[in-house]
């Protein structure tokens, strides 16, 4: 007799917005094309926008007032998914992307795969929409050299078991490197894994800032961090820019 595949509990996707209508409309029939699309996706609306309401609506999903802040709401956003949008389908796996985010075709089947594997956790390889360029290459190599020595941020589409989310600190109540206590949580326990598969993120705003400018920005944002300056004081430095 042959021992049975284990079974991969529901995949909920979580995505934080605040006035990402453009995005959101692109992201979520994108969602719904994937292989092995997910059980559930929970868009945690920090605007609590009528707009967003009804474009989740048209799209099937569900839509969740939060308070804005990333980090607020992505954790409203996991408590609605352990609770299970329809009976049975409470999340067995979570995924966070972010609103511009496109996820390879075969995304949902790989998040599958890992935590069937025994993955605590994961992420997938960072990549620049539109045209190839050299400095667009020579920074995603730098992001791919950073995750594997250092942090690994939101927009590479984290995911996470759910019994490795919940024996972890989860999501910081805060509106910048709020995922910071998770992914370090899921690094401790040694199976958090890097997906070879893109994630394709818009880059408009490094194409508005500047790709190098908001580079920089971003590595003294963390470096201010790492130090210990209030991310709530970083925020309104990011903000204000």
């Amino acid at each position: 007799m042959h021992a049975e595949a284990p079974q991969t509990p529901p995949l909920a996707v979580i995505v934080p917005t605040l006035r990402d209508d453009g995005s959101l409309a692109e992201l979520l029939p994108a969602l719904r094309r994937l292989a092995a699309p997910p059980e559930q996706v929970i868009v945690a609306d920090g605007a609590g926008s009528e707009d967003t309401a009804a474009l989740c609506q048209r799209h099937g999903v569900r839509w969740l007032p939060s308070p804005a802040g990333r980090g607020l709401q992505l954790n409203a956003g996991v408590s609605a998914a352990l609770a299970g949008s329809v009976p049975g389908a409470a999340a067995g796996v979570l995924w966070f992307l972010h609103a511009d985010s496109r996820p390879h075709a075969r995304a949902a089947g790989a998040v599958r795969a890992a935590v069937r594997q025994g993955a605590a956790g994961g992420y997938f390889r960072f990549r620049f929409g539109g045209p190839a360029g050299a400095v667009k290459g020579l920074l995603e190599r730098c992001i791919a050299l950073r995750c594997r020595f250092g942090m690994v941020y939101g927009d590479q589409g984290i995911f996470a078991s759910r019994e490795a989310y919940e024996a972890g600190p989860g999501f910081a109540a805060q509106p910048l490197f709020e995922e910071v206590p998770l992914v370090r949580h899921l690094r401790h326990t040694g199976r958090f894994v890097a997906l070879d598969l893109p994630i394709t993120v818009d880059p408009r705003r490094w194409e508005r800032d500047g790709y190098l400018r908001r580079t920089l920005r971003n590595r003294v944002l963390a470096l201010g961090h790492f130090v210990g300056v209030p991310p709530v004081r970083l925020s309104h430095w990011y903000e204000a820019r």
